[in-house]
């Protein structure tokens, strides 16, 4: 059974990540030593500038196995509804009261959810969504 990558997987590219492999193979990560030796290897790959279609497709796979090791060993909490408004507000530098004039959320609801007090409700999550332009379930992960 033929898969359709091979078509595409020939000469140079297929050489180069085959290079690649015999000197770091693609296997799971299993240790925080192999996770630092795994992050080398990309750094080094990446400190070369612009990567051929080889070293891109290398470099996809080993990235994917340091992700499934760091999202088990590694995990990032879900940051807050406080936490997401005010990293927004900061990166946008725009202040309560400016983001109650643009938004016409009410000043106490912001203040509120700054202090944590209040979480966000479905409309408050549109309206941010659009006016801070990102997606809806970027807002939503605590609902």
């Amino acid at each position: 059974m033929t898969i359709k990558i091979t078509s595409r997987f020939k000469g140079k590219m297929c050489d180069e990540y085959l290079e690649l492999i015999m000197k770091f193979p693609l296997v799971s990560i299993h240790s925080d030593e192999e996770l630092e030796v795994a992050q080398k290897v990309m750094d080094e790959i990446l400190a070369n500038g612009k990567l051929s279609s080889g070293a891109s497709l290398y470099i996809d796979a080993l990235s994917d196995l340091v992700a499934a090791y760091e999202d088990v060993h590694y995990p990032i909490a879900t940051a807050s509804d406080a936490e997401m408004l005010r990293h927004l507000m900061e990166a946008k530098e725009i202040s309560q009261i400016e983001l109650h004039r643009q938004t016409k959320i009410a000043k106490s609801t912001i203040s509120e959810i700054l202090a944590g007090k209040k979480a966000f409700s479905r409309q408050i999550i549109g309206t941010l969504s659009e006016f801070f332009d990102v997606d809806k379930a970027v807002m939503a992960s605590n609902l």
